[in-house]
């Protein structure tokens, strides 16, 4: 099956459900599908061809959603692009994936501007969720003569006729989704239908999504986490309660109140700054079931405070790749505790081995790289056949992620490979010496990073943010990791930052750290 058949099935079963909630906006399923109808059209009749690839720069939003499920009808590949990404870094997704189409929202008009008049292969702009909503003509001369030009509301009183959709299989690539880029270096990960498909009903699995369902959505849909919010809850009938911005975590917390939500998803800072900064803990959610957390790994020490703030809700620690289209393992909420730190175990369709070197099985307590293969898996990174070799062998993902696993078959991560310090002779995980500065009360958000050292080759060297108000010194932070961890494992430096750089999806730049 297709995605977009899959959703149109649920649309043709509850046309009038809402499917996406924002502000005092309702949509229902049967609106969405309409107008992903009318976009698949557009491109079509506009030159857009299967195997053509279209940029989405968009914020969450109802028009969002139907872009999405319309282009995947008109056989064309999504190509998300941040809206908070800097001009040059749209220009590097827009030259390697040389799209015919952008579909933009008009709020980053001089963005769009820029980026058609950029790449020559943009022949087609749709442009949607315009707050000043100007017309066509007015985005013509504001853009070029060279694209095809149509505001979103206009679509339905457009002459645009339906048209027959190109024929395509499960194995065709849906989307394109670059990745974060914590490294510097982002790639273009290529999943099918067949692979988001896959991984969506694993999750609607485990974590039992059904149609009365609503979940809180503050992660981007251009983001893998985000992009299997849309997914798992579209396929089913629930609903996608949108929030844009996070600067404000009260303003989200009143929401999700207000609109009965039963899901909430975030990342380890989404959760520091609830923890920290909000007023979570004087708040009871009546209606939340479950709340599910990726994008890196949450301190045990922060799933333990949450379970406190959040009594009778299950808390899902998830661990996956965008690659993988993005989960690989969770764990169960009924052994956060027992497990603490563990990241559980395979998710339904998924096997995971522990390789070391020479691809020699890991035996239970020894560490090796998590290697995944299931139908979840991606076809590749696009134009990129040599980076696709490295991570891709005999249809199994070789993660780069060090990790172990006990008896019961529990995995515990132990680092990114390329995240490992080697200091001396010891080869050390920054996730272990992250986890005890946490531990101090003090602490908000924590990295540790490799920096060059004469003697060894690197120093372990840690940032850290304070809690609003609080203090501490780098003796105080070395005194408590020489009682908690080896002499070696002691950061040699201790810096004091005000925030930690990090990516549009929230994860942590170490690269950048490194090179202060």
């Amino acid at each position: 099956m297709l995605l977009h058949t899959r959703f149109d099935r649920v649309a043709a079963e509850m046309p009038e459900k809402v499917a996406v909630v924002q502000g005092q906006r309702r949509a229902t399923y049967g609106e969405v599908a309409r107008n992903a109808t009318h976009i698949a059209s557009f491109l079509i009749h506009s030159g857009v061809r299967k195997g053509d690839r279209v940029g989405i720069l968009s914020e969450n939003s109802p028009e969002y959603v139907s872009a999405y499920f319309g282009l995947q009808k008109a056989g064309a590949m999504a190509v998300d692009i941040n809206h908070q990404s800097s001009p040059r870094e749209i220009e590097t997704i827009l030259d390697h994936s040389e799209p015919a189409a952008l579909i933009g929202e008009t709020q980053f008009l001089n963005r769009i501007a820029a980026a058609v008049e950029s790449s020559p292969s943009i022949h087609t702009l749709l442009a949607i969720n315009s707050k000043a909503k100007p017309q066509a003509p007015e985005l013509n001369a504001a853009l070029t003569a060279r694209a095809r030009c149509l505001c979103y509301d206009a679509l339905a009183h457009s002459d645009v006729k339906p048209c027959p959709y190109p024929e395509m299989c499960p194995d065709d690539v849906s989307t394109i989704i670059y990745t974060s880029g914590t490294t510097g270096d982002p790639k273009g990960v290529m999943l099918s239908h067949e692979n988001l498909l896959a991984n969506a009903e694993s999750i609607i699995d485990y974590l039992h999504i059904a149609p009365d369902d609503s979940v809180m959505v503050i992660l981007p849909f251009c983001y893998s986490y985000g992009k299997s919010l849309l997914t798992t809850h579209l396929l089913v009938g629930a609903t996608l309660v949108l929030e844009n911005s996070f600067l404000f975590p009260d303003v989200v917390l009143n929401k999700m109140i207000e609109e009965g939500v039963t899901g909430f998803a975030g990342v380890p800072s989404t959760f520091a700054i609830l923890l920290n900064r909000s007023a979570m803990r004087e708040y009871r959610f009546p209606d939340l079931r479950y709340v599910t957390q990726a994008g890196g790994a949450m301190p045990p020490q922060h799933a333990q405070e949450l379970m406190k703030a959040l009594p009778g809700v299950d808390v899902y620690i998830m661990y996956g790749q965008t690659e993988a289209g993005p989960r690989l393992t969770y764990l169960d909420p009924k052994d956060l505790i027992r497990k603490a730190g563990s990241i559980g175990k395979a998710i339904p369709g998924v096997t995971i081995e522990l390789m070391k070197e020479g691809d020699v099985p890991a035996k239970p307590g020894e560490e090796g790289e998590i290697v995944a293969s299931g139908r979840n898996i991606m076809l590749g990174y696009w134009n990129n056949p040599l980076d696709t070799a490295k991570v891709l062998r005999d249809g199994k993902l070789y993660t780069g992620d060090m990790a172990w696993m006990d008896e019961e078959g529990y995995l515990y991560i132990v680092g990114r490979r390329s995240d490992m310090i080697k200091s001396g002779a010891h080869r050390i995980s920054p996730k272990e010496i992250e986890e005890v500065i946490l531990e101090l009360p003090q602490t908000h958000e924590v990295s540790v990073v490799g920096i060059s050292d004469t003697m060894l080759g690197e120093a372990i060297k840690a940032f850290i943010v304070l809690k609003d108000g609080a203090s501490l010194d780098d003796k105080e932070v070395q005194r408590h990791c020489r009682a908690k961890l080896a002499q070696f494992k002691v950061p040699k430096e201790v810096a004091f930052v005000g925030h930690l750089p990090k990516t549009n999806a929230g994860k942590v730049r170490r690269h950048l750290l490194k090179q202060r």
